[in-house]
């Protein structure tokens, strides 16, 4: 059984070195690749102001998370949440950089790098020079996201799921490996069944046939020199 967890963050702006914090975190629980239903999601005071620009992205603003619970009040369980399973995330770095910025004002373990799939690089070698952002993805898979006016870490996070599905191989994520493996297996067969080509030279009587058929050709083009 394969635990993933799909995740997204929305922030006070797009740098944690200039201070700015997470805001609200959305996350999904995949098994073997596919939704359970089991969901993570909070909304938090980041204890500053949101970015005008931010604001305009996600709509959060500084009343509506000046109610909210802080980061330490919630670290522990999002950590239980997404346990040590993998984290996918669309342009992982961001996100991860985020969380990790929070997990180390509170002296915590940070998040590595390693752990995520980035569903960004995935998109860009898959469909090099193509726009590769959730919406264009959504766009490219037939994905109904008409309910993003503005960005949410659980709304975005949920499209995210159906978006990575697609990446590795849409709804029949092992069909590749079947066809595969299909392939091979008659490959093999055809092999098994090859046979030696059989001689078969021609007899006296077929080659005084074919000499008389040529004696009646006049003027034929190989005598020509």
């Amino acid at each position: 059984m394969i635990r993933e967890i799909v995740l997204d963050t929305e922030t006070t702006g797009l740098d944690p070195l200039h201070g700015h914090r997470v805001i609200e975190i959305g996350a999904l629980e995949l098994l073997n690749h596919l939704p359970t239903g089991e969901s993570f999601h909070v909304y938090i005071n980041p204890e500053r102001a949101v970015d005008v620009g931010a604001f305009e992205v996600h709509g959060l603003s500084d009343e509506f998370l000046e109610s909210k619970p802080k980061f330490e009040e919630i670290a522990e369980s999002f950590l239980t949440f997404i346990a040590n399973d993998a984290l996918i995330i669309h342009n992982a770095r961001f996100d991860i950089g985020f969380l990790n910025a929070e997990l180390r004002r509170l002296e915590m373990d940070e998040l590595p790098i390693e752990r995520a799939i980035d569903t960004l690089q995935m998109a860009r070698r898959k469909y090099p020079g193509a726009q590769a952002s959730l919406d264009a993805l959504c766009r490219r898979f037939e994905i109904d996201n008409s309910g993003r006016d503005l960005h949410g870490a659980l709304i975005d996070s949920d499209l995210l799921a159906s978006v990575y599905l697609e990446l590795i191989g849409g709804r029949q994520p092992g069909f590749e490996l079947k066809r595969d493996a299909i392939v091979s297996e008659s490959k093999e067969i055809a092999e098994t069944r090859a046979r030696e080509p059989r001689p078969h030279a021609p007899d006296p009587a077929e080659l005084e046939a074919h000499q008389a058929l040529l004696n009646e050709i006049k003027d034929p083009i190989w005598t020509r020199e």
